[in-house]
């Protein structure tokens, strides 16, 4: 068999996932072509102990190839794009985690994905007045620095985490549970129409698909796996700001968490956070010193 075109490894990701994403995990990484030319000692066949055949593969996605054809076409028409891991398109540091999307669906500027660095800012959905004004200032002085925000598109901390890195001029970057036709919260929609014009929405599920529940918790693994760093900004003690600051840290990122008045519930995820050896932020310079980035020079022209 030749060497598979773009839209047949999106099919073939799709299908492998679904029968064992162990499996397909560590034949990427033994192959990242993702070749399926028939040879005496398959990278496929060896990880699966034989259970998995080449030639049995190649047959069921040549026969869900021109039913699933029509859905891709369906999905460029949207202005999405999918993205298989094996891509050159596909983010360095979101194929280093340890379980990277095997698909990426992408809607807006893809290169804002490979600007660097990219920083992720988590929080609460039910921000206090206190949690507003600490995102504004935080994402703006760091937006000013040329930093690509990255977060969930959630109600709270990430919708205004991405409304203030717009409002300073500067790019960030949504990742969605679900697919692009199912914007979820529905508050959001404008935002995230802006985003898809002129900044960037991700997904791992294609368009079609509505948020579930157990999707959220996988999608933070995204935000933090595309980050240098993330930061959490208020967030109770048992939350999705801390499932994925445990994610970043698990990949080898950087933790930081703004703290807050003690008797505030949202201030014990990152009480907690530091405790436990995360950066205490209370300016950018935090961040940045931490991340060694080096702040933005502006020259004036005489």
């Amino acid at each position: 068999m030749k060497e598979l075109n773009t839209d047949r490894k999106i099919v073939l990701l799709r299908l492998l996932h679904t029968m064992s994403p162990s499996l397909l995990y560590k034949w990427w990484k033994e192959d990242s072509t993702l070749s399926l030319t028939p040879q005496s000692f398959h990278p496929l066949s060896i990880l699966s102990n034989g259970k998995t055949k080449v030639g049995e593969l190649s047959y069921e996605l040549e026969r869900k190839f021109p039913i699933l054809q029509q859905t891709l076409a369906d999905i460029k028409s949207s202005g999405i794009e999918a993205i298989p891991i094996s891509s050159d398109e596909y983010p360095l540091w979101l194929k280093s985690i340890h379980d990277p999307p095997p698909v990426l669906f992408a809607k807006g500027k893809k290169e804002i994905m490979h600007h660097h660095p990219l920083i992720g800012i988590v929080g609460t959905r039910h921000p206090s007045p206190y949690g507003v004004k600490a995102v504004r200032s935080l994402v703006r002085d760091l937006t000013e620095e040329g930093i690509v925000i990255v977060s969930g598109l959630a109600k709270g901390i990430d919708g205004l985490a991405h409304q203030t890195a717009i409002q300073a001029g500067g790019s960030t970057i949504g990742v969605i549970a679900g697919g692009f036709h199912h914007i979820y919260p529905k508050e959001n929609h404008q935002l995230a129409s802006q985003m898809a014009e002129s900044h960037l929405l991700l997904s791992e599920h294609p368009p079609y698909e509505t948020p579930q529940k157990w999707q959220f918790p996988l999608r933070n693994r995204i935000i933090s796996g595309l980050s240098k760093g993330i930061v959490v900004i208020q967030g109770r003690e048992k939350s999705g700001s801390l499932i994925t600051a445990y994610q970043a840290l698990e990949q080898g990122r950087e933790v930081f968490a703004v703290p807050g008045p003690i008797f505030d519930p949202c201030s014990l995820g990152p009480f907690k956070l530091i405790q436990e050896g995360a950066k205490l932020v209370v300016s950018k310079q935090d961040v940045m010193e931490e991340l060694r980035i080096s702040p933005v020079h502006y020259w004036e022209h005489s």
